[in-house]
């Protein structure tokens, strides 16, 4: 997968982008790591029970000048992307990745660009 500047998970009904706002530390804040080249990646389990189980893996890097980025959901072994919103069995994992891009929208890191 690569980078780019705006990404739609399939069955999401909102698109994001990077925010014009974002830094350094408030990637560090909400827990990316960086990478070798210099990357900015974020691994969080969707299950809402426990951040640390084997669950869907919501996987966002973003590039090192932090203009374009990648995002998926992924099988727990983050080997397969999925679509977690066409599942009625995965409604906790839905409100789960909803919430953890609420907050990264709200923390200027990424950016709604459906205007919704």
């Amino acid at each position: 997968m690569a980078f780019s500047k705006e990404v739609t998970l399939k069955g999401d009904q909102h698109t994001y982008g990077i925010n014009p706002q974002i830094k350094r530390y408030s990637l560090k804040d909400v827990g990316f790591q960086t990478t070798k080249p210099g990357n900015f990646y974020y691994e969080r389990s969707l299950d809402p029970t426990s951040p640390y189980s084997k669950g869907d893996l919501l996987k966002i890097t973003i590039s090192k000048d932090m203009t374009e980025f990648k995002m998926a959901v992924t099988t727990a072994n983050g080997l397969q992307a999925i679509n977690i919103f066409n599942n009625p069995k995965k409604e906790d994992s839905v409100t789960q990745y909803n919430f953890i891009m609420d907050n990264l929208v709200s923390r200027e890191i990424l950016a709604r660009l459906d205007n919704d």
